[in-house]
């Protein structure tokens, strides 16, 4: 029998960077200690925590976890990997590859950055790791991961398309939950501000 599963989606705390930022290693602000104690209060305390490995969702899962449970960190659920565009501000990437940025984002699902990922194959990486872990009897998880991969599993479960799951708002130290009943998902909540 499967255990139903709720998955409150965490986003990392800002990293205050005005380019973008995939696989880059650049840490979060989690000076705002009123904020953080807020979004640890409201995530259920009998819950299982689970982080991307990149050191903003890292550090951030360590600020609200408290005394749950960890799960080991898992590359799998980083950001897209934005190859040669990561550390690029959004108008350079449109300069130096109008078309394809513009598909990246308009056209989601095979498009990808050079030497990076395409939506699918963000989508695929992340969804192979949230099936594994609904076959593990958790009841309540709580991911802190990030803007991209919060988008695909929204788009999941609400059986939207990537294109219309990128019109979503993911704030920094939101959360977004999503409810899988062992055989469908559904949408609790997106992007709520503790």
């Amino acid at each position: 029998m499967t255990t139903p599963v709720s998955w409150w989606w965490v986003r990392h705390g800002p990293t205050h960077a005005k380019c973008m930022v995939g696989w880059r290693d650049v840490p979060a602000d989690l000076s705002d200690t009123a904020a953080i104690a807020r979004l640890s209060a409201y995530l259920p305390s009998q819950a299982t925590v689970v982080s991307s490995d990149l050191l903003r969702a890292v550090s951030t899962a360590d600020a609200v976890a408290g005394s749950r449970v960890r799960l080991p960190h898992q590359q799998s659920l980083r950001e897209f990997n934005f190859g040669d565009w990561d550390g690029l501000h959004w108008n350079e990437v449109a300069t130096c590859d109008p078309t394809l940025s513009r598909a990246f984002w308009e056209d989601p699902g095979v498009h990808q950055a050079p030497n990076g990922e395409s939506w699918n194959q963000l989508a695929t990486r992340v969804s192979d790791t949230v099936d594994l872990i609904n076959t593990s009897g958790h009841h309540h998880v709580i991911a802190v991961a990030h803007f991209g991969v919060i988008l695909t599993q929204i788009a999941r479960a609400g059986g939207m398309t990537p294109y219309a799951a990128l019109g979503h708002k993911i704030d920094n130290l939101s959360v977004t939950r999503l409810d899988w009943d062992g055989r469908l998902w559904s949408v609790h909540s997106i992007n709520h501000q503790p």
